[in-house]
């Protein structure tokens, strides 16, 4: 009867229930679809990462962090590699040599790495192959074919088969000067990767440098994202004296920003809850304002206050449930169309870029966020009644009834 009767009430001023019902709704469908976008940003911030270069996990001379020296590179990677075999759950493994240089062109100059890498195995762990816009990924004969990023190509005024000059220091100390002609220019999602990054065959590499293969870098890509714990941890006792380091650990900074995404999204909520929970409890006390008279009536001929104060938190939550209800509906479906045919935001691509995002946003959110709503909208609704609850139960009955 409590129930039937809490319903009724809220439906007495349409106009004013109706409103804080919308408000909630939209409040919360932009939360969710601002989160969505958020999260989404973060999501495509760690793939294109993993994609690009990262892999899932990379495996280093316990002391290369330490100045990039050349000379510290993985011993005994052929015997590494083949202990790698035997771990489950791989899917691909590349080696990569890896050199701190400058890159020359007729007009200018600029610091770069310089990776040497085997193209058929690194199509396996990553995806520049897919990033390639004009040129192709080392189809020609040309031995000295390179790869630079469309930011490196237009700093130095490269086009395709434009000459390149890479110098950078061999193993021994000396100064190594090559040449190499542009087969390809790629464009990932981040400009300043873009423009930081060359690759060149590794045997061309081991040619100019006129030594065995030395390799600094190993990446490895997983079968299944959600074992990266258990197998960094696994290869970790399997080479206990190099440093390896799963995708978290080498960028410490994208793993931060994705998960400083998802706390966005629940302080932006979070947000929106508390201005709702002020619009409820001015629109409850209203409320209670406009049945004074009635409520009186209600003690005057014996219902308890205990059931008055139910009641009231009851027209709360039915009031909050039902806008909020709406709202995660209506985010969630937006959501679902939105993760299917994605956002261009390509108005904002320069920025995005910067942070190493897509400009093509595919929001989503995870399951737990919508349990952590409903949960929300029960506590904010009996917060808003408090004070309603509390002003009702405190009026006098004799007096009550004699309002006008």
């Amino acid at each position: 009867m409590i129930l039937a009767l809490a319903w009724k009430n809220i439906w007495r001023n349409k106009t004013r229930s109706l409103i804080v019902i919308l408000a909630i709704a939209f409040g919360l469908w932009g939360g969710l679809l601002s989160g969505g976008l958020m999260v989404a940003m973060g999501n495509s911030m760690v793939n294109s990462a993993i994609d690009r270069d990262l892999g899932h996990i990379q495996i280093h001379h316990p002391r290369y962090d330490e100045n990039k020296d050349i000379r510290r590179f993985v011993p005994n990677t052929p015997l590494v590699l083949q202990k790698l075999k035997t771990v489950d759950g791989i899917s691909d493994i590349t080696t990569r040599s890896r050199f701190l240089g400058i890159a020359s062109s007729a007009t200018s100059s600029f610091p770069v790495q310089i990776t040497g890498i085997y193209p058929d195995q690194e199509k396996k762990v990553t995806r520049l192959f897919e990033r390639i816009k004009q040129g192709t990924y080392f189809k020609s004969k040309r031995k000295n074919a390179i790869l630079i990023g469309e930011k490196l190509a237009h700093r130095l005024n490269l086009r395709l088969h434009s000459k390149l000059v890479l110098g950078f220091e061999g193993l021994q100390g000396e100064l190594i000067n090559v040449a190499c002609r542009v087969e390809g220019i790629y464009k990932t999602e981040s400009s300043q990767f873009d423009e930081m990054n060359v690759y060149l065959p590794a045997e061309f590499l081991f040619k100019s440098l006129a030594s065995q293969p030395v390799f600094h870098e190993i990446a490895i890509r997983l079968n299944d994202a959600s074992l990266l714990p258990s197998q960094t941890e696994q290869i970790k006792r399997l080479f206990p004296d190099l440093k390896v380091e799963s995708w978290k650990e080498r960028s410490p900074e994208t793993a931060f920003i994705a998960d400083l995404m998802i706390l966005y999204t629940y302080f932006f909520l979070v947000f929106i809850f508390f201005a709702v929970l002020f619009g409820i409890t001015n629109t409850m006390l209203m409320s209670v304002v406009d049945r004074v008279r009635e409520l009186g009536m209600l003690m005057a001929i014996g219902m308890k206050k205990n059931l008055v104060f139910g009641m009231i938190l009851l027209e709360s939550l039915l009031l909050s449930l039902t806008g909020g209800l709406v709202g995660i509906v209506i985010g969630g479906l937006t959501l679902k169309l939105t993760n299917h045919s994605g956002i261009n935001l390509s108005i904002f691509k320069a920025s995005l870029e910067s942070f190493g995002s897509s400009s093509i946003l595919y929001p989503t959110l995870p399951t737990e966020m919508y349990l952590m709503l409903t949960f929300l909208i029960v506590l904010i609704a009996n917060l808003a009644a408090i004070m309603p609850a509390i002003k009702a139960i405190r009026l006098e009955p004799a007096r009550a009834i004699r309002t006008v």
